[in-house]
């Protein structure tokens, strides 16, 4: 779709990303953006947050509803003077053990106010996604139900000891991870859990943790 192109463009979305929105190889998410292969209406909430559209406009622009939405005004927008961007809030809780992975977990949008979420990250708000952790395994720097907020541009561990959120198999965690060579060490915040050791191609990286909220 020209559309779905021009926007991932916009908003620097990579298929890398989209795919992970899908929930589909990268190979899928490519043909999808260049209309080879039909969206489904099941993948539509996931995309519309991604791309920031109502689900109405993604189903019309997927050729999924043959009604024009009605016009929306731009996810960056003035509240009260305040610039707000809309970042997607996936309720996954991360095991800080580890804890099995939601196939298709709920997905909403949450706004904030655009200088805030600057002041954390440059990455674009299409990239980030709030979700949870769960468990004691990264006390005192994560408790359980805490925020956390991933950046799903940074998918390669470039920086010694930083936390991740990923997935092993059906296994979903948030942990410091090291790499040696082709495996990997995961580390945990709480010194009465021990390290682990995984090869790295094993480990699947969602993205970087770049923010904790304490849960009230």
């Amino acid at each position: 779709m020209d559309w779905l192109k021009a926007r991932k463009k916009e908003l620097k979305i990579t298929d890398d990303v989209l795919a992970e929105a899908l929930g589909v190889e990268r190979s899928v998410a490519n043909k999808v953006a260049n209309g080879k292969v039909v969206m489904n209406v099941r993948r539509a909430d996931a995309v519309a947050a991604l791309l920031h559209v109502t689900r109405d406009e993604m189903l019309y622009r997927a050729g999924l509803a043959s009604e024009v939405p009605a016009p929306t005004s731009n996810p960056a927008v003035d509240d009260d003077d305040l610039a707000m961007v809309e970042i997607q809030h996936i309720d996954m809780a991360y095991g800080m053990g580890t804890t099995f992975a939601v196939d298709y977990p709920e997905i909403d949008v949450l706004r904030f106010p655009k200088v805030w979420i600057e002041s954390i990250t440059h990455s674009p708000p299409a990239t980030l996604t709030w979700t949870r952790g769960k468990g004691d395994s990264m006390e005192p720097t994560i408790r359980d139900g805490d925020l956390v907020l991933l950046d799903r541009s940074q998918r390669t561990l470039t920086e010694r000891d930083a936390m991740w959120a990923f997935t092993i198999g059906e296994e979903a965690a948030i942990k410091r991870l090291r790499r040696q060579g082709d495996s990997c060490e995961i580390f945990s915040d709480n010194a009465s859990v021990p390290p682990d050791r995984q090869l790295l191609r094993d480990i699947n990286i969602v993205g970087r943790v770049v923010f904790v909220g304490a849960r009230k």
